[in-house]
């Protein structure tokens, strides 16, 4: 079975950002995507805000995406991930349909889902009328009426910023009167906006219109009542649902279920990064996904450069190495190199000397459980002989190398 370099499970706009990364630095790369390359993207009727582009449908944009990504040589793979094991060097990865596939380092893009309210009309009108994202549709409605339904701190303040938009915003509460789950701040100022109106213990019941919404039917709980009201759009926050079922077990993931991860998109796992709506965000637009996919494609690629000289430079040595870590911006730590190198030299004996920089490669004194630095690891033959910290001076190094013995 061919093993790639980079294997991404995701095809929005994360993943094809990381897949145009990882393929033009020359991985072999592979995007699966169970769905539309594009994800959520491929269902905006149009993006305005993404630098650079004035104005572009989702598909569009995402066709535009993912040929970029295939120009650069990445491997574009309709395919639904079931089920990984991402604890090994190499990466196991699944198909719904009996697939297999091996990575080096795999990058998870699955992204995230609205919950829906499976009401008649939802899901017809998506991207037509029915909207999860103010920040991507509200301008589309240039004094018109909206709907937003949910109460919680997106909703209210969502429904706040529709109105820069709309000419009125109605909120559709299932609490009564003057009771919401949003922040205090966010509800007294939704009170106090002439624009918008609530609508106390009732549900949204139905999505009407033709080619676009055009009217809503809200249910009243108390009554039971059914009210036709006109709208030209309906902002639904019923919260969203990280797509890390088969994810289980296999990296650390927050009480919501999103991947946790560094600002290097590193995971918990070696070798396994994350980009996207599937890790915690403060804000879920194209552009911040392709920030995401980007970084996460360079942290891959050097892990894999990292794993690929320690296997040929300390692994695979035929003597003695010294792993030297140190920050080229202490000046204790490049006193230290200094010393280590002469004291080497001096020493008479088979030996290696190898810097390792943790402002870059962090994840390797974390493997050694390199706390402070400088600090040294020899290494033989790919065991840990002895660990020092804080060697700096001359003197200091040449006695520690004396006291290797014939090591």
């Amino acid at each position: 079975m061919s093993v790639y370099d980079l294997l991404i499970i995701g095809g929005g706009p994360a993943g094809l950002s990381a897949g145009i990364y990882g393929a033009r630095a020359r991985l072999k790369t592979v995007i699966l995507e169970k769905g539309t390359l594009g994800g959520q993207a491929f269902t905006t009727r149009e993006i305005v805000n993404y630098p650079g582009v004035k104005s572009a449908s989702g598909p569009k944009l995402m066709q535009e995406w993912a040929e970029h990504a295939a120009g650069f040589g990445a491997e574009l793979v309709k395919a639904e991930v079931t089920e990984v094991d991402l604890q090994e060097e190499i990466k196991q990865v699944r198909t719904k349909r009996g697939q297999s596939y091996q990575a080096r380092a795999v990058i998870l893009a699955p992204g995230s889902q609205p919950r829906l309210l499976n009401i008649p009309g939802e899901r017809a009108f998506r991207g037509n009328g029915v909207s999860y994202c103010a920040a991507c549709d509200a301008q589309f409605y240039q004094d018109l009426e909206v709907v937003v339904v949910g109460n919680g701190d997106a909703a209210v303040e969502e429904a706040s910023y529709i109105t820069k938009f709309a000419r009125k915003v109605t909120i559709i509460v299932i609490h009564g009167e003057g009771i919401v789950d949003c922040n205090k701040v966010s509800a007294e100022k939704a009170f106090k906006n002439s624009k918008i109106e609530f609508v106390w213990n009732s549900v949204l019941h139905e999505i009407k219109g033709d080619t676009d919404v055009s009217a809503v039917v809200v249910k009243n709980l108390k009554t039971g009542a059914l009210t036709e009201r006109q709208a030209d759009g309906v902002f639904i926050y019923a919260g969203m649902i990280p797509n890390t079922k088969f994810l289980q077990g296999q990296v650390n993931l927050n009480e919501s279920g999103y991947v946790l991860a560094s600002e290097r998109m590193e995971t918990s796992v070696a070798g396994v990064f994350v980009a996207g709506d599937v890790k915690p965000k403060y804000l879920r637009q194209v552009v911040t996904a392709a920030h995401d996919g980007a970084v996460a494609a360079v942290a891959a690629e050097r892990y894999l450069e990292e794993e690929t000289s320690f296997k040929e430079d300390v692994l695979a040595s035929d003597i003695p190495v010294v792993l030297l870590f140190w920050n080229p911006r202490q000046n204790n730590c490049i006193d230290a190199v200094a010393a280590w190198e002469a004291a080497a030299a001096a020493s008479g004996r088979p030996l290696k000397v190898v810097k390792v920089d943790v402002s870059r490669k962090q994840r390797l004194a974390d493997k050694y459980r390199i706390d402070s630095v400088p600090a040294a690891v020899v290494v033989n033959k790919g065991k840990t002989v002895k660990t020092f910290a804080g060697v700096g001076t001359a003197d200091a190094v040449t006695e520690v190398l004396a006291g290797l013995g014939n090591r």
